[in-house]
């Protein structure tokens, strides 16, 4: 891992460096422009010959069928716990129609309405993310979503299978990566597309989703998982080292950033880490993040860590400081707060009720979590009087001379002109 000190060498590059850009990889572009070409033309078989090329399984049917053993009473009461708080979450967020009238007299609003058929990314591999299943179905089906497809690399965990059901999914699909992907968006004979695609996933889902913008809607481009922890000398070096290799786990890109003006506190969270990374059972895959994606910072005060924190656009951001909620509204581009340091990421990726589907990389300057809004379609609504219309005529009528598009001006002239 990197130890960098603002006055320091070093430290003037990285920091230029944290305002990041979410921008795809060309080979990744091209390998996945290659495999939705595939899928496009090809169809089940083609999805078949690349889940066995790239998850190493051979499936005779993409559909998950079967009804899977039910884990046992504390795992089940531990998801429906979780189920429950992102339902409730998601209930209270759910948008609603509104109308008022304008300056003409006229009635304006919005009326949403859920998305039909919709697609669930849930990645699977060697940590089978029941999470993630609950944190996109339910929120789709609380939506009002009719037909909520999931899909989800093979060998699919049986507590990930039955997590799917317990969310309410209508149909599962054992595949993964780019090919699911491009299953949910062309459509094969066994899958067809949906309207709009959500949920996290390596690089290749992610570009993927980029690819297939069009075809259908997506969410966001959630990557790899990260967290950046703005903590002062009141923080809990062990809490925070705790923190940082819990992102660690998730593997290959995954980020672990500490930004404080506190010297000692860099030294504690370093003797920590050394300390606890012996104990935990993913050593490989936290010490490959720890080597490549590991940053202890230190600024001058809180007024740059802060500003490091909004150019760098943190999926997680951990506030371990003392007063933390004074902080918050200063943060103004994370896909996640969590404040103060009894308040861990962990609780948000599990149960605490918010998706935990954010974007990273940069995006969260643009992007936002997953809401219940991100299953609805968001209409305009416009409905005029002959009196409201007669008083709007004079300005639509100098509109369509100023663009010179007559036509326009027409049409609603026309309607006082005819008996």
């Amino acid at each position: 891992m990197r130890v960098l000190s603002y006055d320091k060498p070093g430290y003037a590059e990285w920091r230029k460096s944290a305002h990041r850009v979410a921008a795809p990889d060309a080979a990744v572009q091209k390998a996945v422009a290659d495999i939705l070409a595939q899928v496009r033309t090809g169809g089940d078989e083609a999805v078949k010959k690349l889940t066995a090329q790239f998850d190493k399984t051979v499936i005779r049917s993409l559909v998950l069928s079967g009804k899977p053993a039910a884990p046992s009473k504390p795992v089940a009461a531990a998801l429906k716990e979780a189920r429950d708080n992102i339902a409730a979450f998601a209930k209270a967020r759910l948008p609603k129609a509104w109308s008022m009238r304008n300056s003409h007299g006229a009635r304006v609003g919005e009326a949403y309405r859920p998305f039909q058929r919709v697609g669930v990314y849930v990645p699977g591999g060697t940590a089978p993310l029941v999470s993630t299943a609950l944190m996109t179905v339910t929120i789709a089906k609380v939506a009002g979503c009719k037909e909520v497809v999931a899909v989800t690399p093979p060998p699919v965990n049986p507590v990930l299978h039955w997590a799917l059901q317990l969310a309410g999914a209508d149909e599962i699909y054992q595949i993964g990566g780019a090919q699911a992907i491009g299953a949910l968006a062309f459509g094969t004979e066994s899958v067809r597309p949906v309207e709009k695609i959500v949920g996290p996933g390596n690089a290749f889902v992610t570009e993927a989703k980029r690819q297939v913008v069009g075809f259908v809607s997506i969410d966001q481009l959630p990557g790899p998982s990260e967290i950046l922890v703005l903590a002062d000398a009141s923080a809990n070096p062990a809490w925070i080292a705790a923190d940082l290799l819990a992102q660690g786990e998730h593997g290959k890109g995954s980020q672990a950033v500490l930004v404080t003006p506190s010297a000692p506190l860099i030294q504690a969270v370093l003797a920590e880490l050394e300390k606890q990374r012996t104990t935990l059972s993913r050593t490989e895959m936290i010490d490959k993040t720890l080597e490549s994606g590991c940053v202890l910072v230190r600024v001058k005060n809180m007024a740059e860590a802060v500003a490091i924190a909004n150019d760098y656009a943190a999926e997680h951001l951990s506030l371990q400081v003392k007063d933390a909620r004074k902080w918050v509204p200063k943060l103004t581009t994370s896909g996640a707060i969590f404040v103060g340091g009894i308040s861990p990421v962990v609780a948000g990726d599990f149960v605490a009720g918010p998706s935990h589907t954010l974007p990273t990389g940069g995006a969260a300057r643009s992007f936002s979590g997953l809401t219940t809004a991100d299953f609805f379609r968001r209409t305009s609504v416009v409905e005029y009087t002959p009196a409201a219309l007669k008083k709007a005529l004079p300005a639509i009528t100098r509109f369509s001379e100023v663009e010179k598009l007559d036509a326009h001006g027409r049409s609603a002239q026309i309607r006082f002109s005819q008996s």
